[in-house]
């Protein structure tokens, strides 16, 4: 069964939210945890240095006090290397900048508007990209 793309009929504004699609990502990029690596402090690149390890840990949410199983590298990337002040700098590329940001709140839904207080570039410049033909590292609308 050969799979079709669908489309949005909905055009993403300065207010659309946006957020990192990790499973759309896992699915179209192999090499996904190769740049995730990449993304961590020295500190957890040595302990994540085997990139075959899957290792997978039990997440307690502070809210709702639910556990999950989460992927123990994004949860590590998440929860300690994006808050180091290294992690996003003035010289980050817009697409990696705005996914570090994403990182850096815990994938909480942002619009355009929001990551340019956040990452100091302009809302339109961001919209016009991740609003484009080509998805970029899994940002996608929340639609």
């Amino acid at each position: 069964m050969i799979e079709t793309k669908r489309f949005s009929l909905v055009k993403p504004t300065l207010n659309t939210p946006f957020h990192i699609d990790f499973d759309w990502w896992k699915q179209t990029d192999n090499n996904w945890r190769v740049y995730l690596h990449d993304c961590l402090c020295a500190e957890h690149q040595a302990v994540f240095s085997n990139l075959e390890d899957d290792s997978w840990i039990d997440w307690v949410d502070l809210e709702t006090a639910e556990v999950k199983p989460v992927d123990g590298l994004q949860h590590v990337l998440m929860a300690h290397c994006a808050h180091q002040a290294e992690f996003l700098t003035n010289n980050t590329t817009l697409v990696d900048a705005v996914f570090r940001a994403f990182l850096a709140n815990g994938n909480e839904p942002l619009t355009p508007n929001q990551l340019s207080a956040n990452i100091n570039r302009p809302a339109e410049t961001i919209l016009k990209t991740l609003a484009g033909p080509q998805i970029y590292r899994g940002l996608r609308p929340c639609i």
